[in-house]
């Protein structure tokens, strides 16, 4: 049996462009991975099957896609411990994916190439290349061309899932985007993003970073107020990150916001 944590993510800037011919929109995000992880873990099995998460259809297609790839039958059994809240802009659909792609991959006698198995990710959903990767990346195009970003990791992450929220759709939250033609200004907000990340060279410099262009919340405000020096909407939402130079300021904060919904205390991880 393989192990492994299948991490969070944060989108600590994400600017979005107009639909592109294939339907999907141009993006520019930095995508930074959390400590707040998954479970996955593989082992062989007589037929393909997904167990502890009734929900999951990601990790499935995953191993198919994968069998398929190299002509082999889908003989995993993999299974979920989750902790990442489901549909809540932290990726952790993704991040199972990936994290059962590359695990299967290595039980496998000739493993594909790290540049097939990003191919393979990549046709599974946007975010799922970037969690076959190690620290932050900036990611373009539809989110699957990724650079590594060396950017400071010494700060707290304060996560608010706040009480009654339900995610709309993906597809909705860009029909939406689309429709109020937000899309106007994409090259100056991309370039505003581009020269702030350019400038960052300590925890408090990404606050200089642009808004979240598809989501935003009140609670990001109250965040700020309870001392974060940055506070935003990750991916597409709900969940509201605050980021903290000090734990006891973090810890502070978390108590506060226990009565607005769940709540998660976290610090930026370098890989799964």
């Amino acid at each position: 049996m393989r192990r492994a944590p299948a991490t969070a993510k944060l989108n600590l800037a994400l600017v979005v462009g107009p639909a592109r011919d294939d339907g999907r929109h141009e993006v520019l995000t930095i995508l930074q991975r959390l400590d707040l992880a998954d479970r996955i873990a593989i082992e062989p099995a007589a037929k393909p099957c997904v167990e502890g998460f009734a929900e999951d259809t990601l990790v499935m297609r995953a191993l198919e896609s994968l069998a398929a790839a190299v002509q082999v039958e889908p003989r995993w059994r993999a299974t979920i411990t989750k902790r990442i809240p489901v549909a809540a802009g932290l990726g952790g659909g993704s991040s199972d994916a990936a994290t059962a792609l590359r695990l299967a991959n290595e039980t496998l006698d000739q493993p594909l190439p790290a540049e097939r198995l990003h191919e393979l990710a990549a046709g599974l959903g946007a975010d799922v290349p970037f969690f076959l990767t190690a620290g932050p990346q900036l990611a373009r195009g539809t989110g699957t061309e990724l650079e590594q970003l060396d950017l400071p990791q010494d700060y707290w992450v304060v996560l608010l899932l706040p009480e009654g929220t339900r995610k709309d759709s993906t597809a909705s939250i860009y029909a939406a985007f689309d429709a109020s033609g937000a899309e106007d200004g994409y090259e100056d907000r991309r370039a505003a993003l581009e020269d702030a990340l350019a400038r960052v060279r300590r925890p408090r410099d990404l606050a200089a970073l642009p808004p979240n262009d598809l989501a935003s919340s009140p609670y990001a405000d109250e965040l700020t107020s309870l001392g974060a020096f940055r506070a935003d909407v990750s991916g597409a939402g709900p969940v509201v990150y605050g980021l903290f130079h000090h734990r006891e300021q973090a810890d502070e904060a978390r108590r506060a916001l226990r009565a607005r919904g769940r709540v998660w205390l976290t610090v930026p991880a370098w890989y799964g």
